[in-house]
């Protein structure tokens, strides 16, 4: 009888134990749903996580609502990308009142200045350095140490899970240097709809021309959209390439006046929903590199 309620005791100081219990767990909001699952494969039990932009969501354009507010008020940690990704975010944040400390996922990273014609602004900041498996890296560990910081009971439980994933990142990113590495040089160049490969390029040696510029929102000339029409015929570009957060109707008429291919859609700044080609980061990158390769390689 005794050491069955010894045997009660502890299992109950363990499922009332801090936030790894199903009803204490560290709630954790991330800005978009890259993020959310970085912080769910760091995080593991402990968390409980949400996102503001879901599966498919559009970053750029995202319009908060009164319940977004009402999430970051209860939320023990926040996750943001920075780099100027999030323009509504401060807005949000003061807006909700939250006391959860706000942790900026990409400090560390490197960042690429990009001016385009519809934003000549030479200070802007490409913030899509999630596109580089090395940056991807760096946002792992700024993660890990802040759920550390907010939860350091499981500060151990955040590092062992964080060196699993960075062993998968380390596998990810020979596998994309090596399957980009099989494509002719000469045929490494294709156009997407938005500037959001920069990282990728600088990384893995493909070249990019986005028809449209850093944001969504921004819309080409006619002068900008006849300018890369003629790259395309002059290069010789192959494919284009549609994404999964951008109207295809320009990448289209690129590819209808240039006979170039539409080599299928990369995902950029979101996941699919759990059904998709990409329902986590590593299947981003993978689907992406395989549909680049395909399209490519020949």
């Amino acid at each position: 009888m005794v050491t069955r309620r010894i045997a009660l005791g502890i299992l109950f100081a363990l499922v009332a134990s801090g936030p790894a219990a199903a009803e204490g767990k560290l709630k954790v909001i991330a800005s978009f749903s890259i993020l959310g699952d970085l912080v769910k494969n760091v995080g593991g039990e402990r968390v409980e996580v949400g996102t503001l932009v879901g599966p498919s969501g559009n970053t750029h354009v995202y319009e908060p609502s009164p319940a977004d507010s009402k999430r970051l008020a209860d939320a023990g940690i926040i996750v943001v990308n920075g780099l100027g990704l999030e323009g509504w975010l401060d807005r949000l944040v003061k807006a909700s009142g939250t006391k959860a400390p706000v942790v900026v996922a990409s400090t560390g990273v490197k960042p690429l200045q990009r001016a385009d014609a519809a934003d000549p602004d030479p200070e802007r900041l490409d913030p899509h350095a999630w596109q580089s498996v090395a940056n991807a890296k760096i946002y792992v560990a700024n993660i890990r140490d802040a759920l550390s910081k907010a939860d350091p009971p499981g500060k151990a439980a955040y590092t062992a899970n964080a060196a699993a994933y960075l062993t998968k990142l380390d596998a990810l990113e020979k596998d994309v240097r090596d399957t980009v590495a099989r494509i002719p040089a000469e045929r490494r160049r294709i156009i997407t709809s938005h500037n959001a490969f920069g990282y990728f390029q600088e990384a893995y040696g493909i070249t990019f021309t986005a028809a449209q510029g850093m944001s969504t929102e921004a819309e080409p000339s006619a002068k900008d959209l006849a300018a890369i029409i003629a790259l395309v015929r002059k290069e010789k570009i192959s494919a284009v390439f549609l994404e999964n957060v951008t109207d295809g109707r320009l990448v289209r008429q690129i590819a209808r006046e240039t006979g170039a291919k539409i080599g299928g859609t990369l995902y950029s700044d979101a996941l699919t929903d759990a059904n998709g080609p990409a329902p986590t980061y590593i299947d981003l990158i993978r689907h992406n590199v395989r549909q680049l390769a395909a399209a490519l390689g020949s």
